[in-house]
Order: structure tokens, then sequence, then C-alpha cells
């Protein structure tokens, strides 16, 4: 029985968690084209700005893309994608942390790369018992 409560519990961790990296970067990345919940270009250090070799505007709806392909691997296949989104929010956290003043935001961005990586490796875990991961 006990067995029985913590896999239930466990699974239903690891489905808040998909859905949490499914759904959050196909939103934040669809925004990327509209910038209504934020001026994302706020966001790119300047000194990577100025060695984009396109405008900042359409390096993030490149960045939105990805982003959105991203939430869609977290739902299709959740142990790949969380490792995908954990490098990405990585990578992002790296950057404002750069000479920028946004380390707010990379510290969260970093705590939910580690959120990422732990439903991955939750995914493993899970995939031999759940065919629907």
């Amino acid at each position: 029985m006990e067995n029985k409560i913590n896999s239930q519990s466990l699974t239903q961790t690891f489905n808040l968690l998909k859905y949490t990296f499914g759904i959050v970067p196909i939103v934040a990345g669809a925004d990327k084209f509209t910038n209504l919940l934020t001026n994302w270009e706020q966001y790119i250090n300047p000194s990577i700005a100025k060695l984009l070799p396109l405008p900042v505007s359409v390096f993030m709806m490149i960045v939105g893309a990805i982003e959105i392909v991203a939430g869609i691997i977290v739902l299709k296949k959740a142990e790949l994608g969380g490792y995908i989104v954990a490098a990405w929010l990585t990578v992002i956290a790296v950057t404002l942390l750069l000479g920028f003043n946004f380390a707010d935001v990379a510290v969260r961005d970093l705590v939910m790369a580690i959120a990422a990586l732990s439903m991955a490796r939750i995914s493993k875990l899970l995939a031999p018992h759940n065919e629907t991961i």
C-alpha cells in the first residue's frame, strides 16, 4: 500500500512538472511574438545585442520558436524535453548574470532549470511503469 501511495505521489509530481515545463515555455515562446506579458528585449544583454547580425526583435522571435519547440518536446518526450529546458534555462541565466542587472531573474531561471532536470530524472524512473510518459 505504501509503495502504491509513493508511486502515485511521484507520478502526480511528475505530471505537475511535465505540464508546467510543457505549457510555460510554449506560452513564453508565443509571447516573444506579441510582448503582451513583458518586453522581452529588455532581457538581452546589450553586449550580446551589439553582436547580433539581426534586430533584437527578430532574435527574440527565434528564441520564442525554440521555446515553443522545447515545450512541445517536454509534452511528447518528457525526459529529453526536461534536459533541453534545463540547459536552455541555464544558458539564459548565465547570459543574464554576465554583466547585467537581472540577477533575480537569473536565480529564478536556475531554480527552474533544477526543477526541469528533476522532472527529466523522475521521468526516467517512471518510464518502465507508465506507458504515457
